[in-house]
């Protein structure tokens, strides 16, 4: 069957209140309208995939050629036509129109409604409701029976040629596609949905429950002629670190907090100083290589904390810096990123100036 996959991020996200859009804000490591995007591409069920956006400009990411992106319309119904009627060049048998605000569907939902479509021209997935309903007509309230009500969810399946040809006739502002469906007295296929597939509508459904934490610390000693590298950044020092990399405690102990937050051991495991292979390697390298591996385990960063502990030189200067490089290697948002410098009041071999540690506070999230 020949299959089409439209994602609805056209929206204005009017009551998300929030300078950023809500389809690209972050969630769960990355913006939103990603997880449904990347997770039907992942799934292979369908041969044209539709990103509908209101600018083209916002999306940053390396689209897969299969994927297509189009400019939306001022209300939802008029996104879902245009996506409709562009891919009329496909010759599509059935359609699946997703809001891209619903990231936790699961692959097997997409495959409960293509599997209804082979008998069914509309299928929509439901939940019940577990909250008593009123409804309100003018000053009046009524009671409405609990078992009796169904919240529909996204993605809902059509079979395409009829969608197209009740889409065009349709003149009203809809809510949702099944709406049409329903208005036209055209019989509909309920299917059972899924009690994760919530809809994010409020800031505060952005909102992760499995989140762990991990701490990291690290420090090494200062000596002449060595280059010295804190997070990544080259500071101008007559004293470097000694170590068996490039010696930079900041982007080690970060290291070890995200490989703790994860559950994942630690950096002398992972890149132990007997072998040669990393002798004075870039510790970019090293953080780069635990973001890939935890990325595979469906892990993402939520924020990091940062304690630099050094008596000199200042790092004021040179914290921007190491914020945008740590910003792009364990891709996350700058602003989720806190450095601070302490010293020791010239104690100990740090304040001595003989020594730099760094402690480390990194939190993930454990994604679905």
């Amino acid at each position: 069957m020949n299959n089409c996959f439209i994602i609805l991020a056209a929206g204005q996200s009017k009551r998300f209140k929030s300078k950023r859009l809500k389809q690209y804000s972050i969630y769960r490591g990355k913006a939103l309208y990603e997880h449904s995007l990347d997770k039907v591409n992942k799934s292979g069920l369908f041969k044209h995939i539709i990103l509908v956006v209101n600018n083209k400009k916002n999306i940053k990411k390396k689209i897969p050629k299969n994927i297509k992106i189009i400019k939306g319309g001022n209300e939802r119904s008029d996104s879902s036509y245009l996506a409709l009627k562009f891919i009329k060049r496909y010759n599509i048998d059935n359609v699946l129109i997703h809001d891209a605000a619903r990231p936790n569907f699961s692959i097997n939902l997409l495959k409960k409604i293509l599997s209804n479509l082979r008998k069914y021209k509309a299928v929509i997935p439901f939940i019940r409701s577990s909250d008593s309903v009123k409804y309100k007509f003018k000053s009046n309230i009524y009671n409405l029976l609990r078992k009796n009500i169904f919240l529909t969810q996204t993605p809902q399946g059509f079979n395409y040629k009829n969608l197209f040809k009740i889409s065009k006739n349709n003149k009203n502002k809809i809510q949702d596609e099944s709406s049409l469906f329903i208005n036209e007295d055209l019989k509909v296929k309920f299917i059972h949905g899924e009690k994760n597939n919530y809809k994010i509508t409020f800031k505060e459904d952005m909102r992760c429950n499995n989140v762990f934490f991990g701490i990291g610390f690290d420090i090494h000693r200062l000596v002449p002629k060595k280059k010295l590298y804190l997070g990544g950044v080259k500071i101008k020092s007559k004293f470097g670190t000694l170590g068996h990399s490039d010696g930079d405690p900041v982007l080690h102990a970060i290291t070890d907090a995200i490989l703790g937050a994860c559950g994942m051991g630690d950096i002398g495991q992972k890149f132990s100083e007997k072998n040669e292979k990393f002798k004075d390697i870039r510790s970019t390298i090293l953080l780069k290589n635990v973001i890939n591996e935890i990325k595979k385990k469906n892990y993402s960063i939520n924020n990091i904390d940062i304690n630099i502990i050094l008596q000199k030189p200042k790092i004021l200067n040179y914290k921007n810096k190491m914020i945008k490089l740590i910003s792009y290697i364990c891709e996350v948002e700058r602003d989720k990123i806190n450095i601070k410098g302490k010293t020791t009041e010239k104690l100990g071999l740090i304040g001595k100036h003989k020594a730099i540690a760094c402690e480390v506070i990194a939190s993930v999230n454990k994604n679905d």
